[in-house]
């Protein structure tokens, strides 16, 4: 069992930042892919962004990059989502996930979930 637990969400005005963690416990695999989707009312949920877990390799949807930053520390199997510049349109509950991923922006290839976190952005 892997238990993902996240914090950090809230509410924030438009071009402020937020800081999302995500603490995995349980059997914690190192070679598994962790990432970062969002899901607003109505919407799909969508990719934000994934980490290996070592952090070799980053990945982000295009609508992000240059805002948000995917990291980890590895010493307490936490991986966090920094947001900058935050936009209304970033308004969603956020969920980390891990898992042997062969896409890393497909939410159906993740095997644990967290449940959620919402970050409001207010115009």
């Amino acid at each position: 069992q892997v238990q993902l637990v996240e914090s950090g969400g809230g509410l924030v005005q438009a071009g402020g930042s937020l800081r999302l963690s995500c603490a995995a416990s349980g059997r914690t695999f190192n070679s598994y892919a962790m990432g970062w989707f969002r899901q607003a009312p109505g919407k799909e949920r969508e990719f934000v962004a994934a980490i290996s877990w070592r952090g070799g390799s980053t990945y982000y949807l295009d609508s992000v990059k240059g805002r948000f930053t995917i990291s980890r520390d590895n010493a307490k199997n936490t991986v966090y989502l920094h947001m900058n510049s935050l936009k209304p349109e970033d308004t969603a509950v956020y969920y980390c996930a891990a898992g042997h991923v062969l896409r890393v922006d497909s939410a159906r290839d993740y095997e644990y979930w967290g449940q959620g976190t919402q970050v409001t952005v207010s115009s």
